[in-house]
């Protein structure tokens, strides 16, 4: 076993000894042992510099796109791994054969019961854009996941009681995503710099799970989130090689699916699956922080600026496009490629309403079966029938035997022209009010939140930022006014709608709806553009008052 120090690391909360739920006894001091940290440590130190040279690229490419200097394009150096035919992903992982209905939703322990209770094949347990990072969702979401897995989840609140209905090793499959490459865990500090959260959240989940998952025939199973270069796929491939080492696990046991959400993605698919070959379990179709990366990328490029939000849809033709290539690009190479999230939540007190919501939900899935996707993601139980309904019609476990006809270019790919495109005083106020709400939320621990009857997380909010702030760039002229868009414009709709929810808010003075408008004002006046609200907000959440944690009380 490799010798690792934990000289110089830093614990900054609490590694608390005493149960949290009833009647499982697991703690958070039962997750971060000295053992486990030690194994985190190691991934940290040997492949940290090479997350920070892979982020400093992404600022690099950045700069040269807004220059004019550089244009999106396929890697003509990766052009052999393309034009080879030969090449697949591995043979399909146990319970991952069938992912014809996928649930997704932050590991809190309610959430993990109701979820593994749902009619779905496949469950994605999310520590990131669903999941405030607060210390105590993060490690007890770790605590809920080792509960969950050892059929030791059940609890009772004084509300209710929640329970399996199975256990665990007929449930669904569970595929864990960590926080992407550009997020730290800043209560845990490695030689004076905070940690990857990606890898703490990874080393953790994987260390006191795998072998468990394995003689289940269950995972380890994973979710990437957030790449932008395929090398970023080869980091996360290494780490997976020397975990399995580390553990005697077999190369290729650990399976990911990548979410191809960003612009600089959809052009190196290929590339992806070939980086983590015997680990890649497909591709997903990202939408919503796809379409954010889309803005992001090309905000200050006055040719392709995007109409209200609510015009922006799956059949987009860039959107379009970059769905086919996917279902495409997993196909010939034999792995899964996953359809997008169906986010509405049932409207319980309007039948009519709610009838046309889940009508929508349900043209949305049969779209992305005719297209030849193998499965759906929802955000709600209550959407899994209909997506088992549309799914079922495959009349196989899979379409990965269909391979789509692709005649789509580059160009396509970058083809934001959207018909009937316009931009209202309505579309802006919309993004100012989900924005707003999200940022609060999140502002107090909660990154899953019910908005207008959709479950949102922080792939739309980064959508309503990044579009107001295009629009007042580039100084866009609304339809319905045929005024133009300014600073002077977007502040006073802010004020307005901060005004208005904190009055209504049920949480009284302890709201936080002045804390994101004072974020969210630079951001969408167009005096400054954070790469992520995530990274942006993140410090408000820490404690301020946390003092180290003495590593010899660690088990």
């Amino acid at each position: 076993m490799v010798k690792v120090s934990l000289d110089n690391v830093q614990i900054f909360g609490d590694v608390d000894d005493t149960p949290k739920f009833s009647p499982a006894s697991t703690t958070v001091a039962d997750i971060l042992t000295k053992d486990a940290l030690e194994f985190v440590v190691l991934l940290h130190r040997t492949f940290n510099p090479t997350r920070k040279e892979l982020l400093e690229n992404r600022i690099r490419q950045q700069d040269l796109i807004d220059s004019g200097k550089t244009a999106f394009q396929f890697l003509p150096e990766t052009a052999v791994i393309r034009d080879d035919p030969t090449w697949q992903g591995p043979i399909l992982a146990p319970g991952l054969i069938n992912r014809s209905t996928e649930i997704t939703g932050p590991p809190l322990r309610n959430m993990l019961v109701n979820a593994l209770n749902a009619d779905v094949t496949t469950y994605m347990v999310d520590f990131e854009d669903s999941l405030a990072p607060t210390w105590e969702n993060i490690v007890y979401g770790q605590v809920n996941l080792y509960d969950a897995i050892r059929d030791q989840i059940n609890y009772t609140t004084p509300r209710k009681e929640y329970k399996l209905n199975k256990p665990f090793a007929t449930s669904p499959t569970v595929i864990v995503r960590p926080r992407g490459w550009h997020m730290e865990e800043k209560h845990v500090y490695v030689d004076g710099a905070p940690i990857s959260a990606a890898i703490f959240d990874f080393g953790l989940y994987f260390f006191h799970n795998a072998q468990a998952l394995i003689e289940l025939g269950k995972g380890p199973y994973f979710y990437l989130p957030k790449m932008e270069h395929h090398l970023e796929a080869k980091l996360w491939n290494d780490i997976f090689n020397v975990a399995q080492d580390y553990l005697a696990i077999p190369r290729g046991t650990i399976r990911a699916t990548v979410l191809i959400e960003t612009l600089p993605a959809s052009f190196q698919m290929e590339e992806i699956i070939y980086q983590l070959r015997q680990h890649s379990s497909g591709l997903n179709c990202g939408r919503w922080d796809y379409i954010f990366s889309t803005i992001k990328k090309l905000r200050n490029l006055p040719d392709h600026i995007l109409p209200n939000r609510d015009l922006v849809t799956m059949t987009s033709p860039f959107m379009d496009a970059y769905v086919k290539r996917l279902i495409n690009t997993c196909h010939r190479r034999g792995v899964h490629a996953m359809g997008g999230m169906a986010a509405q939540i049932p409207i319980k007190d309007d039948a009519e309403a709610n009838d046309r919501a889940m009508d929508k939900v349900r043209q949305d899935k049969i779209r992305e079966l005719t297209n030849g996707h193998d499965g759906s993601w929802v955000a709600h139980p209550a959407l899994a029938a209909i997506c088992n309904e549309v799914f079922s019609n495959m009349g196989t476990a899979n379409q990965i035997y269909k391979i789509p006809q692709l005649t789509g270019t580059a160009d396509d790919l970058l083809n934001t022209n959207i018909k009937d495109s316009v931009v209202t005083v309505d579309g802006i106020t919309a993004n100012v009010d989900i924005g707003l709400q999200y940022m609060e939320a999140w502002l107090r621990g909660s990154g899953c939140v019910p908005i207008n009857h959709l479950m949102e997380d922080a792939a739309t909010a980064e959508v309503s930022r990044c579009q107001i702030y295009q629009w007042v760039h580039h100084g866009v002229v609304m339809a319905d006014t045929k005024e133009a868009i300014t600073p002077d414009l977007v502040t006073a709709i802010l004020e307005k709608q901060t005004e208005k929810l904190a009055s209504t808010s049920p949480f009284g003075n302890e709201n936080k709806f002045e804390l994101a408008a004072k974020y969210f004002l630079p951001e969408i006046r167009g005096e400054a553009f954070s790469d992520f609200l995530t990274t942006m907000l993140y410090d408000e959440l820490l404690t301020k008052n946390d003092k180290p944690f003495d590593l010899q009380k660690l088990k």
